[in-house]
């Protein structure tokens, strides 16, 4: 299975997920009088949204390089992950809004079965993180990292719930709104999280140099090359699941024109058999002194 076929899975994964998550915590919310968890549900709902939208950028992504597009149409992977960063500050701010009314609103105290609600579901959106960083970091996926994002942050919102309504329930009276408070919590770590997963997706976007380690495999690798006696400069872009290489490799001076462009091709296809993900490498031949 390649990378694109894992990712689409594991985003079909996300979505089923999501959405029984969605349904059970609303229904827990409504009749176990806890806004958090109805927060809760508004989350998991913006998630299947950002998961749908995740879906259809896999999709796009796989379209073949045409006259148009060269290099492929990797780039709308960090362009859905801004999308689905948007996603998350909307559901974000309805729960800090909803939580603020809430609190100036009197109301029952949350059902004591809740609790068992959210152990669940905490547990599973956190099995679920790890399943889905797992494969972000195995298909080099931005979008699918931040799909993994929206079920830590999600079982972030349901611990917060779970303390609130925990305190609401042990002190009763004058304590109703502590899980608002709780709400009103998560959506503050909503928003961080927000940034920690546009950051890189805007390095991407601007083709920042982020890639230090794979600079260092790509060096170790050129010089196994018959020919190659070293490298000079080397810059990497990401495209998607694929990174795009600009390396300067040294030969011998001495070297016909010819000999120098077999080494580079040889080199291009040896780098691209060692290390899969990269997608296309453009050699530049450097005399050595």
């Amino acid at each position: 299975m390649n990378n694109e076929q894992t990712a689409i899975r594991t985003t079909y994964f996300s979505i089923i997920g999501n959405t029984t998550l969605a349904l059970i915590k609303g229904l827990a919310g409504f009749f176990g009088n806890s806004y958090a968890l109805i927060a809760d549900a508004i989350e998991s709902t913006t998630d299947i949204f950002a998961s749908f939208l995740v879906l259809l950028g896999f999709k796009y992504a796989k379209r073949p390089a045409d006259k148009n597009h060269p290099y492929g149409h990797g780039k709308i992977e960090p362009l859905i992950t801004f999308g689905v960063v948007a996603f998350l500050v909307i559901s974000a701010t309805i729960i800090a809004y909803e939580s603020i009314q809430n609190i100036q609103t009197p109301h029952k105290i949350p059902k004591s079965w809740t609790l068992i609600v959210l152990g669940i579901i905490i547990i599973w959106k956190e099995i679920s993180f790890q399943v889905v960083i797992r494969k972000s970091k195995q298909t080099n996926s931005s979008s699918l990292k931040a799909d993994a994002w929206h079920h830590r942050s999600d079982a972030i919102t349901s611990i917060m719930a779970f303390v609130g309504i925990s305190i609401a329930i042990i002190f009763g009276k004058g304590y109703e709104t502590a899980d608002d408070w709780a709400a009103l919590f998560a959506s503050a770590f909503i928003l961080y999280n927000c940034y920690l997963i546009l950051r890189p997706a805007l390095g991407e976007v601007m083709d920042e140099q982020l890639y230090d380690e794979l600079i260092v495999e790509i060096r170790e690798k050129s010089i196994e090359v018959q020919g190659v006696l070293g490298t000079e400069k080397c810059f990497i872009r990401k495209s998607g699941m694929n990174f795009h290489v600009d390396l300067h490799a040294i030969v011998n001076s001495e070297l016909t024109v010819k000999a120098g462009h077999d080494i580079a091709h040889k080199l291009k296809d040896y780098l691209r058999k060692e290390i899969p993900n990269l997608g296309h490498v453009l050699i530049h031949i450097e005399p050595s002194e």
